[in-house]
């Protein structure tokens, strides 16, 4: 965070109470610290207090009108707040009641909330959460930042954590200590519609960008609580669809969906939210295996686990492994879950008094969550504090945090082709633009600021354009800024548009005479079930636009704008390059802009695999057996821009590859050494991975798997060494038995098109 030092006394305190509980920057470490004043408040505690601080409704059923529809302009009901707050003790609220908030309406939600817990006998305050999952997003005129995925492209964890501290420090200003990111599911499946939402497909890249996410939330200079979400395995369905049947054996879960839990479990987050769906036929709000047995006794956390929204009612109208709400309860209580996101009505406040009163659920079960919550509310200060916002006054300025979302989504901008155009020149590539010729911008995507950040913007599907951040610009205003609005004419388009409106548009090109044609394409935003869509390609009408532009001979750009990747093999030599944005956020139209005119060398680099056909979801890490062809001797793994793919300006070339020996030992450390050199005539921020492979093992190895990773700085015409230390540990796997080991045989690592081979001894 790039911001001034502020003087907010209940910071300071806040700081101070979170350091001496978390020195370790463990949960149990945190518990400990805690323990005698908890144990003291605990004790002081009746029942219906203790299931109070299980319940967590939403803002929408305290407020005036209906949940779905809060009268305008929103506010706590009288009645409302006192029943849930007073009367039945509930100890947390979330949400946002459907659209975003000013921090001074934010400040009065959450004094008026607190107002209402210092009511009732025990005067425990209320624990506010949100989703702030790239930046404030229920926060207006707040510093908006690129979507996981697009964070995911950056590869740079710094910058993550930097962007995630800034994020802190605004919704703490409102008032809000508790916040539902990061998301760790991996997308592995393009179909899902929470794949956006998500840091790739692969363990290592989630596990370190997770890591920096939850240390920017807990251990910046304002800390928050951080949120994993969602253990484990939500996004991998049968179906691709948002909260349908998975089926994932236990070997697969540790194997490639856990790992980015654990690494966040041991960076200290506070919090886990449950995945929504059902694994092998068990719901995991029902799952003991999942919620104690691996989480609590294996992986040692000691946080709260909190459900997904209204996950337990589910149980009985959706999963049908419930005859009724009081059964439900009792299932996901006795699997681990500590607090229910009920969140509309008092359902679980009564099924849960109820299981206790008659001994199904005894009391020190309840006293066991209760502790949790009580010592995450002692982290974050809520005791000292008494959950009240800090100063109005000492609301953070937005342009504290502009940088590291600009840099962000600059980083994030990922060149996938490059090529010359046949009619102009077939070798000088057509990006960068430079300074010169005029631009024709159209598609769904080009003026639409709602396209650039996705979902849950301002309003859950991020839809809405009255919640767009003021002065921010779309596509076309940012070109039309960078470039001068005399070389930018555009075309506006719906996403809907039909082949009249291409009539339309070729009209204008052809009236324009433009030197180049941007193609904006992709999605407007989405999330969850709404988002669902088994057909991965690209829609058809934006294929027919690529095609009848193409028919003008002119350069033609690409930029999608996009979570989730369409495939569109069959239209993409149409294109002389191509642009993957992601959601880049509010700083993305300019981000966009500088790649496309050159003041930005491009380094993102893709976090997934981008299939060449819609039904073609094979990951980078696949197996051997996936490769094989037709013909059975061909390559059968094509995708259309592989793992990590990305251009930039000047090209970086993997020049040696080099290990100090070709024999290690169990506990050894490999030191490789890669040279490279930039034969290009601009700095490039270089990614370098290593991939390994394993020659021979008992369970069928990948092809590759990612086991390092760093960005580089490379200047013009420069050779440089990076030396990589990789621990002989760190090539396991899970083996048949569920262990992670690594077998004795030959390996190989591959950095870029050069591999080097080396033997691990018994």
């Amino acid at each position: 965070m790039k911001g001034t030092k502020r003087s907010w006394s209940v910071l300071i305190l806040t700081a101070s109470v979170w350091l001496m509980g978390c020195e370790n920057t463990t949960t149990d470490g945190a518990v400990g610290s805690h323990a005698v004043f908890v144990d003291s408040v605990l004790q002081s505690m009746t029942l219906e207090d203790k299931v109070g601080e299980m319940t967590q409704l939403t803002l929408g059923a305290i407020g005036v009108g209906k949940p779905y529809k809060l009268v305008e302009p929103q506010r706590l009901d009288t009645a409302k707040a006192y029943d849930a707050l007073v009367t039945n003790r509930v100890g947390s609220v979330l949400n946002c009641g459907n659209h975003e908030h000013t921090p001074e309406k934010w400040h009065e939600f959450i004094a008026g909330i607190q107002h209402y817990a210092q009511q009732k006998e025990s005067k425990i305050p209320v624990l506010y959460g949100v989703d702030a999952i790239h930046g404030p997003t229920y926060t207006t005129n707040a510093v908006l930042v690129p979507q996981q995925i697009g964070l995911a492209a950056t590869w740079n964890e710094d910058l993550v954590r930097e962007n995630a501290e800034n994020t802190a420090a605004q919704i703490f200003g409102c008032g809000i200590p508790w916040n539902f990111s990061p998301v760790l599911d991996l997308g592995r499946d393009p179909r899902w519609p929470r794949f956006w939402e998500t840091f790739g497909e692969d363990p290592l890249l989630a596990s370190r960008m997770g890591v920096a996410m939850v240390e920017g939330y807990q251990n910046g200079e304002v800390p928050i609580a951080a949120t994993l979400k969602h253990f484990f395995g939500y996004g991998f369905t049968l179906s691709g669809n948002d909260r349908t049947p998975a089926w994932i054996p236990e070997r697969e879960l540790r194997e490639y969906f856990l790992p980015s839990f654990k690494a966040a479990i041991d960076a200290g987050a506070m919090s886990i939210m449950v995945n929504s769906g059902e694994i092998n036929g068990i719901p995991v709000h029902t799952n003991k295996w999942m919620l104690t047995d691996l989480l609590r006794d294996e992986l040692g956390f000691e946080g709260v686990v909190v459900t997904d929204w209204e996950d337990v009612k589910y149980l009985y109208t959706r999963h049908m492994v419930a005859k009724d709400y009081k059964e439900a309860t009792r299932m996901s209580i006795e699997a681990g879950i500590d607090m229910c996101m009920v969140p509309l009505d008092f359902g679980f406040t009564e099924a849960l008094l109820a299981l206790v009163r008659e001994g199904s659920i005894s009391e020190s079960r309840i006293d066991e969550s209760v502790r949790r919550i009580l010592v995450m509310k002692k982290q974050l200060g809520l005791f000292e504090t008494g959950g009240m916002p800090p100063a109005l006054e000492d609301y953070p300025n937005r342009e504290e945090f502009e940088d590291d979302a600009a840099q962000a989504a600059l980083e994030s901008i990922t060149l996938l082709k490059n090529e010359g155009q046949n009619v102009v020149d077939p070798v000088q590539p057509v990006l960068p633009l430079g300074k010169s010729g005029k631009l024709f911008v159209t598609g769904p995507t080009a003026h639409s600021l709602n396209a650039l950040n996705g979902g849950w913007t301002g309003t859950w599907q991020g839809r809405d354009t009255v919640y767009n951040t003021p002065g921010m610009p779309h596509l076309v205003e940012a070109l039309s800024n960078r470039f001068g609005i005399k070389r930018v004419v555009s075309e506006k388009l719906s996403m809907d548009f039909e082949t009249a409106e291409i009539d339309r548009v070729i009209r204008a090109i052809e009236r324009t005479r433009p030197d180049y044609v941007v193609l904006a394409l992709g999605e407007m935003p989405y999330t969850e079930i709404p988002g669902n869509d088994e057909d991965l390609a690209l829609f058809g009408n934006q294929k027919a636009l690529i095609r009848a532009v193409h028919k003008m001979g002119l350069p033609t750009i690409g930029v999608f704008i996009e979570g989730r990747p369409r495939t569109f093999d069959d239209v993409e030599p149409f294109m002389d390059a191509i642009v993957m944005a992601y959601l880049p956020g509010d700083f993305g139209g300019d981000a966009i802009a500088q790649v496309l005119e050159g003041s930005y060398n491009p380094s993102g680099r893709l976090p997934f695999t981008w299939p060449r056909h819609p039904s073609s979801h094979v990951t980078y890490d696949h197996k051997h057996t996936e490769e094989i062809g037709t013909d059975f001797y061909t390559n059968g793994f094509n995708p259309q821009y592989s793992f990590s793919h990305g251009l930039s300006y000047s090209s970086v070339e993997v020049t040696d590859l080099r290990l100090e020996q070709t024999s290690y030992d169990m506990g050894d450390t490999i030191h490789l050494m890669v040279g490279l050199t930039n034969v290009g005539d601009r700095i490039t921020n270089e990614l370098v991975c290593v991939f390994s492979q394993d020659s021979v093992a008992s369970i069928t190895p990948s092809v590759d798997r990612l086991r390092y990773f760093d960005r580089v700085m490379v200047g013009p015409r420069e050779s440089m060494s990076l030396s990589v230390s990789l621990p002989v540990e760190e090539l396991s796997f899970i083996n048949a038995a569920l262990q992670e080991v690594v077998e004795p045989g030959a390996f190989s690592l591959r950095v870029g098109s050069k591999t080097v081979a080396f033997n691990v001894n018994e």
